[in-house]
């Protein structure tokens, strides 16, 4: 794989004309962090024309709605491009928008990259910040069979849990109702999250807050924005 710089400069460049391309507008600015196997990158002042009509009309889930398929339309395309333009062999793509904020986030999970070992900052009690994401999930559905942290850099921390899914939402999923429980699982973790210990635990503030998941493999993703330290 090439440098990471390298990487960094060419997904930021592609991931903003993908972007003005199929929304109308790009982002004005983009950031990118890398670790692998995840590269996360983060929208900002992203909003176009037409979805600002229908953020005015109160139509925000419908937005929610027109980007989760438009983005699951443009996966194979980005996949594709991507290994083409930076030898990146993506396995998986996740994202998710704050429209109030106009930022969105998106995950690229890389195949066939072992994950790399995180050093967790000697200021935060690992053990209580793992139990509180588990607390948070036990409260949105279950107790996840697997959770793993990634501090990708000082104010990124992606958080990846696996085997979450309660029988009903299993149901939902079969009949075809994946997206609906999307979009109300969304502001469900979210609202969990700011309302739980975690910023205690991390003695500073969660800017923002992304969530997804692949609900075929059971795996969903948290990524939280947090405040420079003090």
């Amino acid at each position: 794989m090439k440098r990471e710089k390298t990487i960094e400069a060419e997904v930021k460049g592609y991931i903003s004309g993908l972007l003005r391309t199929n929304f109308g507008k790009g982002p004005t600015s983009v950031y990118v962090a890398i670790q692998k196997p995840f590269i996360v990158i983060h929208l900002r002042e992203f909003l176009g024309p037409t979805e600002k009509v229908l953020m005015s009309q109160n139509q925000s889930a419908q937005v929610q709605k027109i980007r989760d398929l438009l983005m699951a339309e443009l996966n194979e395309q980005v996949k594709m491009d991507l290994l083409k333009l930076a030898e990146l062999d993506i396995k998986e793509i996740y994202a998710d928008w704050n429209l109030e904020n106009k930022t969105g986030l998106l995950i690229l999970e890389l195949s066939g990259e072992a994950a790399e070992q995180t050093e967790w900052p000697q200021s935060i009690d690992k053990n209580a910040f793992f139990q509180e994401v588990v607390d948070v999930s036990r409260k949105a559905q279950k107790e996840p069979e697997k959770t793993e942290v990634y501090w990708l850099n000082a104010r990124t921390v992606l958080i990846r849990r696996t085997g979450i899914l309660i029988e009903l939402e299993k149901e939902l999923i079969k009949n075809n109702f994946t997206e609906e429980l999307k979009l109300a699982k969304r502001p469900l973790e979210s609202k969990l999250i700011y309302g739980s210990a975690l910023e205690r635990i991390l003695k500073r503030g969660i800017v923002e807050v992304f969530t997804d998941w692949n609900f075929k493999e059971e795996v969903g993703y948290i990524v939280l924005l947090i405040e420079p330290e003090r």
